[in-house]
């Protein structure tokens, strides 16, 4: 007798025994494994966040949108009928379920108040509050109206914009057009707007 059929035998002889000997019912479970894990979940469309490429993704969550439940995320693939990636991902992309579920992932903003070594929680209303309090204050500062040769340039060296690779033409037209209507000369867009 070799090995794989002592440990065929062995598997069969236990099965067998469970089945007869304790009445075990193994049709629920087989149907059980029939079903798949996004059967009643909700499709949400979604895209990949890592680069320009910009593949679509169905991301797949159960929950019936009750006050009292908790949506949770539990599955996510490349969407097929896209004509960027064709249902395809990269490892990267593959790997989002990861990212989006990810424990030390930060949920709410937070600030590291000058001279202090400690990150704070704040809510996203003040922190959006700062954000154009310290804009507003930068391109206060940082406006230049002339440049050497006396040329009107009218350039805020204030602060710069780095556009996300994930957002929209449309969206990267308008942030575009945004920053550059504050003066903002050091602007970047994945885009290339």
């Amino acid at each position: 007798m070799t090995r794989r059929d002592f440990f065929k035998a062995s598997a069969a002889g236990g099965a067998a025994v469970a089945w007869g000997s304790f009445g075990f019912d193994l049709r629920p479970a087989y149907a059980e494994t029939t079903q798949l894990k996004i059967s009643r979940a909700n499709e949400v469309r979604t895209v990949c966040p890592y680069c320009a490429v910009g593949c679509s993704m169905i991301a797949y969550r159960i929950g019936d949108n009750a006050l009292n439940v908790k949506p949770t995320l539990v599955h996510i693939e490349g969407d097929p009928d896209s004509p960027v990636n064709g249902g395809t991902l990269c490892p990267k992309g593959a790997s989002t379920m990861q990212l989006a579920l990810a424990q030390n992932r930060e949920l709410r903003p937070r600030v590291r108040r000058a001279g202090s070594t400690e990150w704070v929680d704040i809510e996203w209303d003040k922190a959006l509050d700062e954000l154009a309090r310290h804009m507003k204050d930068s391109r206060d500062k940082k406006t230049v109206l002339k440049d050497a040769a006396g040329l009107e340039v009218n350039r805020n060296e204030g602060f710069g914009f780095v556009g996300g690779a994930t957002i929209t033409s449309e969206e990267g037209y308008l942030t575009a057009k945004f920053f550059r209507a504050l003066g903002c000369v050091y602007l970047e867009q994945q885009a290339r707007v």
